[in-house]
Parts: structure tokens; C-alpha cells; sequence
């Protein structure tokens, strides 16, 4: 019975570690993201950082990646960037990908 006990235990310790790890991919995506956006959008230093803030908060919105991307293009449109959606969705991948990287290589 302690057997069964420990191996539960241990398996709600990795639900919840791989729950963490993809917030914190997740988060950082959406700041590279918000970095990726705000270059295209001309914007100074402080305005970057201030803007991939606004793009990490823009998650908590609703579940799934529609929030963000809806934001970055919407921002990225009224800027007078010629981007679209594809090219947003292929940036967050992109930018996933990079966000884990870094999030391994701090591991």
C-alpha cells in the first residue's frame, strides 16, 4: 500500500512540474513574442519591454494561443505592418521552440 501511496505522490509531483514548466515556456513565448512584435512595430526600448508585458497578460484572457495571437495582430495591423496571421501563428512557433531552449538551458 506504501508503494502505491508513493507512486501517486510522485505522480502528482510530475503533473505538477510539467504543469509549471509549460507556464513558464508559455510566458516567455509570449514575451519573445511581444520583443518579435514591438521590433516590428518601431517601438523605443521601454515601450518594448512595457509591450511584451501586455502580450504575456493577453494569455489569461481564454485558454489556448487565440488570445495573444489576436492581440499581436491586431496591434501589429493598426501599426501599419505589413503582417498576417500565418506569419504571427509561424512566430509563436518559432518563438516556443526558442523559449524552451532557454528555459532548458537555465535548467
Amino acid at each position: 500500500m506504501t508503494d502505491f501511496k508513493d507512486r501517486e505522490r510522485g505522480e502528482e509531483r510530475k503533473f505538477a512540474m510539467d504543469e509549471e514548466t509549460a507556464f513558464r515556456v508559455a510566458a516567455r513565448r509570449n514575451r519573445l513574442l511581444g520583443h518579435w512584435a514591438a521590433e516590428k512595430m518601431s517601438l523605443t526600448p521601454e515601450e518594448t519591454d512595457a509591450y511584451a508585458k501586455e502580450v504575456v497578460q493577453a494569455d489569461f484572457e481564454e485558454v489556448g494561443d487565440e488570445d495573444v495571437i489576436r492581440k499581436v495582430l491586431g496591434d501589429l495591423t493598426s501599426a501599419g505592418c505589413d503582417v498576417d496571421e500565418a506569419t504571427v501563428r509561424a512566430v509563436l512557433e518559432e518563438k516556443s521552440v526558442e523559449a524552451r531552449r532557454q528555459l532548458m538551458g537555465e535548467a
